[in-house]
């Protein structure tokens, strides 16, 4: 690694399609592999219902048959380490336990399906697109409420499940402790998507309670779900996840929402279906820069996740992805109201932020206080970009494509918005 700067890292990975892994690496495979982890949708529905002292699933809309879709759609990958078998294993479980709590929270509190969710702001844009700079940022807002990544997990406390003597939620302590342990054998993550128990996540995690995202794909190989899920009604899958945000408004206030996922490019129609007067914020980047940024995240992330790394199925499974997902965009995008939206270029975000966010409130009707002002720079001033280090990426030589390659498949998307190449 050759450094940046005088505080931040410049990280080059020499080893990132053959992997070099640290003793702490390989002592973990090591154990994990010794035991073979089986997906029985009965067991892991018994630990669910354990774990959350409640037993309704409420299966009335064909859940049962995305569960099993989910769980065909896992083990038909067969790359996968036991390690992240184990991991996606308790992915499930925890949507279980948490639709579980979901269901038996509406049970006690009917009215919680008569909270509004009223003109939130939903950032819409590609991963790698700038979109968790933005929503964290406009999350610094007091007066907005967002989901922290704690809570994207576990939204949704288990009945008798209350802060401990210190005030600490306990859901909070044990997403502390996961991402100390992922520090601990993959620390650089955190110079590509660090996942802090504070940091602002999507609410797409909301809806795979629902069992109805594309989260999976970003996990494993999973190109049956991707169709799977493709085919869904997000309608009714939106308006679920508006269900969560209800129970999410009751249990810790009503505020006004920020939401954001890259999913809802590719969904523009439910997401306005199901919160009609919101205002979107889309983001824009040159999909190269969006491309090798997610795959060489993927790449280092499968040294842990899978038994090889297959450097072009990941280039063609994700060019392939991140097309589909801007031709819905470009398809649906003046669905969105242009007095109710505004596009935002990538590099836009680099300084010119405080401008973009005057425009933003200025089409929700939404005063921007001085005293909301100073909360914006206080998160700039605390966070720059590269703050924990900054990736050299090189397409050729780990992917085998050059840029302007890649580049040529997505003229409709440079033509549409005018997206800078970078």
């Amino acid at each position: 690694m050759a450094s940046a700067g005088p505080d931040i890292e410049d990280i080059d990975f020499a080893d990132l399609t053959s992997p070099k892994l640290t003793d702490v690496q390989r002592q973990i495979l090591k154990f994990t592999e010794a035991r073979h982890v089986e997906f029985n949708i009965d067991r892991m529905l018994a630990e669910a219902i354990e774990q959350s002292a409640a037993d309704d699933l409420d299966d009335t809309d064909g859940f049962g048959d995305r569960l099993n879709a989910h769980v065909v759609a896992i083990e038909a990958d067969e790359g996968l380490t036991q390690l992240a078998r184990a991991s996606l294993r308790q992915r499930v479980v925890r949507l279980l336990r948490n639709r579980l709590s979901l269901v038996d929270l509406i049970k006690r509190h009917p009215e919680i399906e008569s909270i509004p969710i009223e003109k939130p702001f939903i950032v819409v844009g590609m991963p790698r697109s700038g979109t968790t700079h933005l929503v964290n940022l406009i999350a610094a807002d007091p007066r907005r409420r967002a989901l922290p990544y704690w809570e994207s997990q576990e939204p949704i406390p288990a009945r008798g499940q209350g802060p401990d003597i210190f005030g600490v939620d306990p859901r909070y302590t044990r997403t502390k402790a996961e991402h100390e342990a992922l520090m601990a054998s993959a620390p650089v993550v955190a110079a590509m998507h660090d996942r802090f128990p504070e940091a602002i996540e999507e609410e797409v995690e909301l809806l795979d309670l629902d069992l109805a995202a594309y989260v999976l794909e970003w996990h494993a190989r999973v190109p049956d779900w991707r169709d799977y899920y493709l085919q869904l009604d997000q309608h009714r899958h939106y308006a679920y996840m508006r269900k969560v945000l209800q129970a999410l408004t009751f249990l810790r206030g009503p505020r006004t929402w920020v939401l954001k996922s890259p999913q809802h490019c590719e969904q523009l129609g439910p997401l306005l279906a199901t919160f009609p007067d919101a205002t979107v914020a889309f983001t824009h980047r040159d999909p190269v820069a969006v491309i090798q940024s997610a795959i060489t995240m993927m790449a280092y992330s499968d040294r842990l996740r899978r038994t090889s790394i297959d450097a072009d199925w990941l280039l063609d499974y994700w060019s392939d992805r991140v097309h589909r997902l801007l031709s819905a965009c470009v398809r649906d995008r003046d669905l969105v109201a242009a007095d109710r939206s505004i596009d935002i270029g990538f590099h836009h975000l680099n300084g010119n932020e405080m401008s973009l966010l005057d425009e933003l409130y200025q089409r929700a009707g939404v005063e921007l206080t001085p005293e909301v002002r100073g909360c914006f720079q206080r998160y700039l001033d605390g966070n720059p970009r590269g703050k924990r280090g900054r990736i050299r990426y090189d397409l050729q030589r780990h992917f085998g494509v050059s840029a302007d390659e890649l580049r040529g498949r997505f003229d409709f998307y440079f033509d549409r918005f005018s997206v800078r190449p970078e």
